[in-house]
């Protein structure tokens, strides 16, 4: 089969031929149909300090994925039950593997497991023609979730996780960062009835999505600044909640100043090393600060699917995120668009 391998310690990816895998007792085999790039994917091809100390090659990259059973090993639940899996069902993955032993997997909090083994980066991912992952981080989706969105359920997951971490209907929302998957949150605000959203980034082309997506203002943070945006709209106080998407300090910085007394922030981007906080608003206003990591399993997995199946604007909205698409063998474009950053989601095609 073809696979998008990282086959030495070092830069660059080969699509090569590889044996197909075969379902480990308990896993399944998916024929992939599309696959998410990720930044994680970038930070693998170009092999940064964060890749060197992750991977041990050769590797199959990928994690974000949408497919069709083909096979399923002994002991993976089949049949026509409501939770059972069957030969031909059309699939998501969440990317997770984790322990099912160690206390936060025990206790309910598996997307806190601390062996967690990440698909495409600790074991063979998405990037090839099959994958076979375990029973349990397979994703059976509805037959109103197309291929394209099952293909970025994964990043939809880190939206829905962020965006849920505080109550915001009727609230005014800071999204600081319109990547993919600021995008999505933009989105997910709308849909959830914030009062106001405004998004942040440096590139107006995201920005642009942002505003498709059902943002009320958006902030080029290269020439304006927040602040106005709030006399603009009529805000008394600043902003109830927000969301930290870009890991920019200085996005952080703005984010903080623009809080009301008592606001909610929930972090997802991370940043590229420490940097320091203005702790005294924080302190002085009752700031509320939360660390968020992937998708709450598998609560977020049913909350975003019963929200996208109940609204045909969500679901063309996170579809319109998707800007690029390239079948398999040109990887090498698909990847060139996502780190120019004049993109929003990039997705390739493996059927």
């Amino acid at each position: 089969m073809r696979a998008l391998v990282k086959t030495h310690a070092g830069p660059g990816l080969e699509l090569i031929e590889v044996p197909e895998p075969s379902p480990a007792e308990g896993e399944v085999k998916i024929r992939v149909l599309r696959a998410g790039l990720c930044g994680t994917d970038l930070h693998i091809e170009s092999w940064d300090d964060w890749a060197a100390s992750m991977l041990a090659p050769p590797l199959i990259v990928g994690h974000e994925l949408y497919g069709e059973i083909v096979e399923l090993g002994a002991s993976a639940p089949q049949g026509a039950g409501k939770y059972d899996l069957a030969v031909g069902m059309r699939v998501s993955v969440e990317g997770h593997v984790i322990c099912g032993v160690c206390r936060n997997c025990r206790a309910g909090r598996q997307h806190m497991c601390v062996r967690t083994s990440n698909l495409g980066v600790n074991r063979d991912g998405a990037f090839a023609d099959y994958v076979c992952v375990p029973h349990t981080n397979v994703w059976a989706q509805p037959d109103d979730i197309d291929a394209d969105l099952g293909a970025v359920f994964d990043p939809l997951g880190n939206a829905v996780h962020t965006a849920l971490s505080f109550p915001m209907s009727g609230d005014d929302v800071l999204i600081t960062g319109a990547g993919p998957i600021g995008v999505m949150a933009v989105a997910i605000a709308r849909h959830i009835g914030a009062r106001y959203v405004v998004a942040t980034d440096v590139s107006d082309y995201r920005l642009d999505l942002a505003l498709a997506a059902g943002a009320d203002r958006v902030v080029n943070v290269t020439r304006d600044r927040v602040a106005p945006v709030q006399t603009d709209l009529g805000m008394a106080e600043g902003f109830d909640v927000a969301l930290e998407m870009s890991g920019h300090p200085s996005a952080m910085t703005e984010l903080i100043d623009n809080c009301t007394h008592g606001a909610k922030i929930a972090m997802l981007g991370l940043p590229g090393g420490p940097f320091a906080i203005d702790w005294g608003p924080v302190i002085t206003r009752m700031l509320t600060i939360k660390g968020i990591y992937g998708r709450e399993m598998y609560d977020t997995w049913y909350r975003m699917t019963f929200m996208m199946q109940t609204s045909p604007v969500l679901r063309d909205r996170i579809r319109a995120v998707i800007t690029h698409r390239y079948p398999a063998d040109r990887w090498d474009e698909a990847f060139a668009a996502a780190r120019s950053g004049e993109c929003g989601k990039v997705v390739m095609d493996w059927s």
